[in-house]
């Protein structure tokens, strides 16, 4: 059936103020769906995120797969779902005000592909193929992956201009994140490059792309993994392309507590150079190992001061994100970064194995459990507020500095400065610092404020603390997202809402090892294996209203207690 489209004029956020939220289908919800994706939006709404991009969703090959083996570039990929519960999921996003960016891998194709498969002999393509280069231009092994694209064939390009244009069409997607854009030409580079070399056919050849898709819709968001020399990404980048922008090692040792190599500056699109702040800027994305894994295994540990502890890493992680988010231009989550994910990119599927990047990762939402994980959660969430309300973070001018021990940066926008600093060592220091003005400033966490008499201050900070002042006081929103703190009072075990209607929780003092839950004829329609938590959210959306027994196994103990659904 046709989809009826609710939104049919949505507006993509400035880029400037853009929080961009990298997602993988297959490893956000259990379910692996569209659906499932759709059915958290709340948890992402509140988030603060304005783009959702979606890693590659066209028919790649095989079930399980980050998706960059792509056959099929005209239909949504069956193990995900029905193409009209994607349309829905994109509704839901513009409902929202969040925009939709899809993953194009459009380097190269896999065997399943038609394209491939009619002109080849024995699984080798011929030179007949009209699509595909014999060999690819890329000599380096590391650079090479199924089949290569001519994109100098004009019907590459009558391919590539298609298969953009039906995304935007018929599923109204917003833009593309385009995977290896590096390989966009014939020219040969050799065993030991990397493709960073100026290349000015393909500069031609991406920027035509890019025209033929403004041309269709004029404000879409075109962004490129190119991750080349300077020279070119800064031509990319001042003719309206949005570049990646990698910074994982420098924030995952500054996180560390590794102030001598750490340093932020190239995450700021000026200190490359550039004109336009078209630089995305993002310490995690599907490619790297979790900056949580690095802080719980090698964090720096200064006496009482130990970041590989949990909580310790987890303000890292908040320390982190003041030092990225706000900073001038559009940023980049990846997927449950915003609670620390710790789980290893080389985790096998059963948790054994360490060599197992590819494989799926259990999306842990039992971590909302955790109230430092929460935390970092909120103070994410607000950074992305802030961001996306206020013009200070759009700025007219500003400064940083952002390596050593102590950071700053200034932003300005029409007479109001905010005002950031953070200690990234792992031992105290005292902070010398200069306000852009004197006066009343507040510190948006607090909610407190301090009077500047002088502009040069000099502050007493603890590791990992970090300040964000400015010359108006910045509101805060409404984050759900939580871990309150329950007073179960002489109760062990504790359920909430009773009675309820879409979601219950359970709290308990000690451990839950099961949960059971029946109707009152005794059949049971819920049962869940919750590895030893105190708190667990239960669905009870689809429930028939009345009475249910509840069954919570702690050890060898079991609790019965009565839920009522309304």
């Amino acid at each position: 059936e046709d989809y009826q489209w609710e939104v049919s004029d949505f507006q993509i956020p400035d880029k400037e103020k853009l929080v961009i939220y990298e997602l993988l289908i297959r490893d956000f919800a259990e379910e692996h769906t569209f659906k499932a994706v759709r059915e958290k939006l709340d948890y992402l709404e509140d988030l603060n995120i304005n783009v959702l991009e979606l890693m590659p969703v066209n028919e790649f090959e095989g079930n399980s797969s980050w998706g960059y083996n792509p056959s099929f570039y005209f239909a949504p990929d069956k193990y995900y779902g029905p193409r009209n519960e994607l349309k829905k999921l994109i509704d839901e996003c513009h409902k929202r005000g969040i925009a939709v960016v899809i993953d194009m891998v459009l380097n190269h194709s896999y065997g399943q592909s038609p394209f491939v498969q009619m002109y080849m002999d024995n699984w080798t393509i011929t030179p007949e193929n009209p699509w595909y280069n014999v060999e690819s231009n890329f000599e380096n092994p590391n650079l090479r992956w199924g089949y290569d694209f001519n994109h100098e064939a004009d019907v590459v390009k009558e391919l590539v201009d298609s298969v953009n244009s039906f995304w935007m069409t018929e599923y109204k997607v917003d833009g593309f994140r385009f995977d290896f854009t590096k390989g966009f030409s014939n020219t040969p580079f050799g065993e030991s490059s990397w493709g960073s070399e100026y290349d000015a056919a393909r500069i031609a050849n991406l920027k035509r792309m890019a025209d033929e898709i403004w041309k269709r819709k004029e404000d879409a968001l075109v962004i490129f993994e190119h991750l080349s020399d300077n020279t070119e990404e800064k031509e990319l980048a001042d003719y309206g392309i949005l570049m990646w922008g990698i910074l994982h090692g420098q924030y995952r040792e500054a996180a560390r507590g590794n102030t001598g190599v750490s340093d932020l500056s190239p995450g700021v699109y000026d200190n490359r150079g550039w004109n336009e702040p078209n630089l995305i800027t993002y310490a995690e994305s599907h490619d790297e190992e979790r900056i949580m894994v690095s802080l719980l295994q090698s964090g720096f540990i200064e006496g009482d001061y130990n970041i590989r502890q949990l909580p310790t890493a987890l303000k890292r992680v908040e320390l982190n994100s003041v030092f990225l988010l706000p900073l001038p231009g559009p940023k980049m989550i990846w997927q449950f970064g915003e609670r620390g994910y710790d789980l290893s990119i080389n985790r096998c599927e059963d948790g054994i194995g360490n060599n197992c990047r590819l494989d799926p990762k259990p999306p842990c939402w039992e971590y909302l459990n955790n109230s430092d994980r929460t935390d970092l959660f909120q103070v994410m969430a607000q950074l992305n507020y802030l961001k996306q309300t206020y013009e200070e973070f759009t700025p007219e001018s500003f400064d940083y500095h952002l390596s050593g021990q102590v950071r700053w940066y200034r932003l300005s926008h029409s007479g109001n400065h905010v005002f950031a600093v953070g200690n990234f060592g792992a031992t105290s220091t005292t902070g010398n610092v200069t306000f852009p003005e004197t006066g009343k400033w507040f510190e948006f966490f607090t909610q407190d404020s301090i009077e500047v008499e002088t502009a040069s201050q000099s502050f007493s900070m603890q590791p990992g603390e970090y300040r964000l002042y400015s010359t108006r006081k910045l509101a805060k929103t409404q984050v759900v997202t939580d871990m309150p703190e329950i007073d179960l009072g002489k109760d062990e075990i504790q359920i909430y809402p009773n009675p309820a209607t879409s979601v219950v929780t359970v709290v308990s003092v000690k451990p839950i090892s099961k949960i059971e839950i029946y109707t009152v004829s005794g059949t049971m329609i819920k049962q869940l294996n919750v590895s030893h938590k105190i708190q667990v959210k239960i669905s009870t959306e689809n429930y028939i209203p009345g009475i249910y027994f509840v069954h919570i196994f702690q050890e060898n103990n079991r609790i019965t207690k009565k839920l009522v659904i309304k």
